[in-house]
């Protein structure tokens, strides 16, 4: 059975597998083999400075000549002015800022950790673009649209928010509009706002997620909206069966991340590749020690140290201004017990790095036989 949907017509690719907007990993080189191999490649720009975003569009459009999307976050949260998100969060983030930088302080004392300079690589807490505004910030992500808009990219996908505001000009430049959601509701929201295709996303996925159930997700996502806008499969799909079930529960394809995180092309550190190649089903947490927002990771002594001490995190943008001191100390000394990085369930299915093009061919492969094998039991 032929993998094929309506989705590859709507964004001119062979296969109906899209790369996830992996922030850090899904960088031009992975983006661009997924397009060559027949799939979506798009880019995880979530924490791409403006100009950086600019020069990461030109350079996948040196390395493919064929579609490939950017994918940035657009969290209500922030536009609202960064709200607590439990109760239990202070009201004010600035006024306990203090506090929490001294627990950063403290943890990375005691693992041993020294602060990486800023000049000394990227700055994993704040960046200066479009005048100086910080990482996460409204002011920043309204950036990172401005060239989105500018640089007419074939396909845009929201991984957090609705991009309503940016529909019209969007559309007028051609763009095929996406957005990541974890709930009915928040599909039923992005359909009215003019989205082209939904990619419904659930708790199994890495990264931020939703508390619904991949399995449970899909299908009422594609119940409620119907015939109007295609559905994308996502959430802890590592391997061809994976993306045949996303079709079996009513998707027209897949949205798949932490089966490309170990391949040679992933922006990630090898230290991190081999964290994913180790480790199994179990070993992921949903934590929002580092983004402020639940994500799903693989266990980590950072976000341990958080549910210790009984810490509530951050909202956005706050927390990362908290956590990004650890995470780029703990990247610079190859640390895998305190930035082994996001991941989904899946990732028990993953043994080897390997090169994007070969887990592109799997993965179609795979589902084509899997499908095979489902029409064969009627």
């Amino acid at each position: 059975m032929a993998l094929n949907s309506r989705i590859c017509g709507m964004l001119g690719i062979d296969y109906p597998i899209v790369l996830a907007g992996m922030g850090g990993a899904s960088v031009p080189r992975l983006a661009a083999a997924v397009s060559n191999a027949g799939g979506l490649g798009v880019l995880g720009a979530a924490a791409c400075p403006p100009e950086q975003l600019r020069a990461w569009i030109r350079e996948t459009r040196a390395l493919t000549d064929r579609p490939f999307g950017v994918d940035t976050l657009l969290p209500a949260s922030v536009r609202r002015g960064s709200a607590p998100q439990t109760g239990a969060a202070p009201a004010d983030p600035r006024a306990v800022l203090a506090d929490y930088q001294a627990f950063t302080r403290d943890f990375m004392e005691r693992e041993g950790l020294e602060i990486v300079a800023r000049d000394a690589g990227r700055d994993a807490t704040e960046g200066a673009a479009n005048g100086g505004a910080a990482l996460f910030s409204k002011e920043f992500f309204e950036a990172q649209m401005e060239v989105v808009v500018e640089e007419k990219v074939p396909v845009y996908a929201a991984g957090l928010g609705n991009p309503g505001p940016w529909m019209d000009r969007l559309h007028a430049n051609g763009t095929v509009v996406m957005a990541v959601v974890g709930k009915v509701k928040h599909a039923l929201q992005v359909v009215e706002s003019g989205i082209d295709v939904i990619v419904a996303q659930g708790h199994d996925g890495g990264g931020h997620n939703s508390p619904i159930g991949t399995i449970s997700l899909i299908p009422q996502v594609v119940d409620a909206v119907g015939d109007r806008v295609p559905v994308l499969g996502a959430g802890g799909i590592s391997d061809g069966r994976g993306v045949a079930a996303a079709f079996m529960l009513g998707a027209e394809g897949a949205w798949v991340g932490t089966a490309f995180l170990a391949t040679e092309e992933a922006g990630i550190e090898d230290f991190q590749k081999e964290a994913i190649v180790d480790s199994g089903d179990a070993d992921t947490v949903v934590s929002r020690s580092i983004t402020g927002k639940p994500a799903r990771m693989i266990r980590s002594k950072w976000a341990d140290a958080w549910v210790a001490a009984g810490k509530e995190p951050l909202p956005m943008p706050y927390q990362s201004m908290i956590a990004g001191p650890v995470m780029a100390s703990g990247i610079r000394a190859k640390r895998k017990d305190i930035i082994p990085g996001f991941a989904g369930q899946g990732m028990g299915l993953i043994h080897a790095v390997r090169p994007a093009a070969e887990v592109m061919r799997d993965l179609v492969a795979d589902a084509e036989r899997a499908l095979g094998r489902a029409a064969g039991l009627r």
